[in-house]
């Protein structure tokens, strides 16, 4: 996207004519002498036989500035765990693979969790919190990046891009987000959450409470649920991640709550991202794309009661209906903007998954009203450290020995 305008209260780094990969990998390579950089991938298994991870593969095999690649594996028993090693092993960089299922790991989670400072939910915040943990506990980087094993249009443009604005020494950022646009391979426009649902629903919230910091943050990022980030690993050792479906919203929150937004930045990674496709789920919450808004939902409002705003039943119920004016607006747009393109959408769909995703506005508001104590985060590695300072040691050793 080759504008160049700023809005919002963060930086915006767009893609312009005249960008060469070359270049700034070149000056990666002379950064990372000084600022070593660890990439993280959480993956399943099954997508090491998926269509997506061997090209990134590929891709990676020429990003010879990033120091270290840490995997985080799930779903995995141990000849699935070997079979995994091969498949790495063509990284040239240092590799480490975090064997989440396997019994060394196994048994330092159940004391974690006995002790209440660790995951008991599966999930790809758990996964993220362990690597994250392991990188804090090698000492051996200054940036962080991390992005999805699903990605089909891949490149190490993605990487490059991420790792910049937090090692280059022009520049003073702590957290980067990246954007992109959305466009399956059928010609259709893709990110129905974002699209349907994040974006009307701070829109609504902002009609409703006007334009608090908060809100204004999280309205200044053009994708916020992109699961690409980058941020320096002192910022690492102090944020929550989140164990539910929040985690990219939940990790703005956490961006807002330890910096200024002066040292926040987006970043254009992708000309076009496309990726795995959620099913909806039912109304249950239990999976798919309706678990996945239910839980995003859930996090903003925790977020603006620890911020103090007030909400009752009759909030909740005014933000359904203001959310569905402003989604079927957008939508409008969505249809204008996908004609000019030669792109599809289906309006009729679209319009029912606005209506299924309302639903997710006041079961979510039901939640927090039952339990606003909830505290969905994990607790930060500087706390897990200071409550078990031998623990770098053990986890250092469990991956080393697993990766043996």
């Amino acid at each position: 996207m080759s504008d160049y305008k700023q809005t919002g209260s963060i930086t915006t780094l767009h893609r312009l004519p005249g960008y060469q990969l070359e270049k700034i990998e070149n000056e990666l390579r002379r950064y990372s002498k000084r600022n070593p950089m660890t990439l993280l991938l959480p993956s399943l298994y099954s997508e090491l036989e998926g269509p997506a991870l061997e090209n990134i593969i590929e891709e990676l095999k020429k990003a010879d500035y990033i120091n270290q690649i840490v995997i985080g594996l799930d779903q995995a028993d141990k000849e699935q765990f070997e079979k995994a090693k091969k498949f790495f092993d063509r990284l040239p960089q240092k590799k480490m693979i975090l064997w989440n299922d396997g019994p060394r790991l196994r048994a330092i989670a159940d004391e974690l969790e006995k002790a209440g400072l660790g995951p008991s939910e599966p999930g790809k915040g758990r996964n993220v919190w362990y690597c994250i943990g392991y990188i804090l506990a090698a000492n051996n980087s200054k940036a962080v990046a991390l992005h999805d094993c699903d990605i089909l249009t891949y490149s190490r443009d993605i990487p490059a891009r991420l790792f910049y604005p937090i090692v280059s020494p022009a520049l003073d950022y702590e957290f980067c987000k990246g954007y992109y646009t959305r466009v399956n391979s059928e010609g259709k426009l893709s990110g129905r959450v974002t699209r349907l649902f994040v974006q009307p629903l701070i829109t609504s919230l902002k009609k409703l409470l006007g334009n608090t910091d908060y809100l204004e943050f999280l309205d200044a990022f053009r994708y916020p649920l992109s699961g690409e980030f980058s941020l320096s690993t002192d910022l690492l050792s102090a944020i929550r991640i989140p164990s539910d479906w929040g985690l990219e919203i939940g990790i703005l929150s956490e961006a807002y709550r330890n910096m200024t937004p002066r040292r926040v930045c987006q970043v254009d990674i992708a000309d076009n991202y496309d990726h795995k496709h959620q099913e909806m789920g039912g109304s249950d919450h239990d999976g798919g794309l309706s678990r996945m808004t239910y839980e995003i939902a859930k996090a903003v409002f925790r977020k603006l009661g620890t911020e103090g705003t007030t909400m009752d039943s009759s909030f909740f119920r005014a933000l359904k209906a203001v959310y569905l004016r402003e989604a079927l607006d957008m939508l409008e747009k969505y249809d204008a903007d996908a004609h000019i393109n030669g792109l599809t959408l289906d309006i009729n769909s679209e319009t029912s998954t606005i209506e299924f995703f309302s639903g997710s506005i006041l079961d979510a508001g039901e939640k927090y009203l039952h339990n606003p104590m909830e505290i969905p985060f994990i607790p930060n590695w500087n706390r897990v450290f200071s409550a078990f300072p031998d623990l770098p040691e053990k986890l250092l050793e469990a991956v080393e020995l697993d990766n043996a």
